[in-house]
């Protein structure tokens, strides 16, 4: 008899960072779930990564929205079981200079970004005190340690949601539950590729390492800050950046 596979719950996972991490939770023997609020979008990923062999949950609901996260976990518990492992990694952008923000730019980012993370953290963390054991990776990025012009909103969400990580490791360090926070620095997803190649190169000539990093490296990170072996990890902020910020 083979033991029930542990349950991991990604936000934002049918794109990019999001779904190369739900394929590698897949491939390390996780029940990987995910959340979507674009439905033809998430069916099409789902049949996509279907074809190779993977069957990954899909939920529609909205990580910024209170209600839904609670609704949306509820029916994993009913379907599933509590969920163990817990990926924050919805997010956006709407960059603009700050003397030209709107306050809807503002709110969006934050609630997306920030919002989601306790939304969702909020939902799952009793499940995992009653266990003893879970995971809480939160995926911040290299803007969140360093900020970025244009990107006081994102910034600000991204910084803040490793604040939120320190908190609450050490609120859960004694019953088995961890809570890390992964900083990717520019990666090579569709968003990325689309800036005008001489902008692109510019970015590349400021990494140490001469290249993008790929959606795979930041999805490994994640595989192994889930695992057992990553028990004594805890309140860390990961950068992923190919050297471009070192501290």
């Amino acid at each position: 008899m083979t033991d029930k596979p542990k349950i991991a719950l990604v936000t934002g996972g049918t794109g990019g960072i999001g779904a190369a991490i739900c394929l590698k939770l897949a491939d390390s023997g996780f029940r990987v779930l995910t959340n979507y609020r674009n439905e033809a979008k998430a069916q099409a990923w789902k049949a996509e990564v279907g074809a190779k062999g993977y069957d990954i949950g899909i939920y529609q609901s909205d990580a910024s929205d209170y209600g839904q996260c609670e609704a949306l976990v509820k029916q994993i518990e009913q379907d599933y079981g509590v969920v163990e492992v817990l990926v924050n990694n919805a997010g956006i952008t709407r960059d603009t200079t700050l003397r030209k923000m709107t306050l809807e730019q503002w709110n969006e980012v934050i609630h997306v970004n920030l919002d989601s993370v306790f939304n969702m953290s909020r939902q799952v963390v009793n499940g995992m005190l009653d266990k003893g054991w879970g995971r809480i990776v939160n995926i911040s990025s290299i803007n969140g340690q360093k900020g970025q012009l244009g990107q006081a909103n994102y910034s600000a969400s991204k910084r803040g949601m490793h604040g939120f990580t320190m908190a609450l490791a050490q609120e859960v360090a004694r019953k088995g539950i961890t809570v890390n926070t992964v900083s990717p620095g520019y990666i090579a997803t569709e968003m990325v590729m689309a800036v005008p190649e001489k902008i692109r190169d510019a970015i590349i000539a400021d990494i140490p390492v001469g290249r993008l990093g790929t959606v795979e490296e930041v999805a490994g990170i994640v595989d192994f800050l889930t695992s057992d072996s990553a028990a004594f990890i805890t309140g860390a902020d990961i950068a992923v950046n190919g050297g471009q910020l070192m501290f």
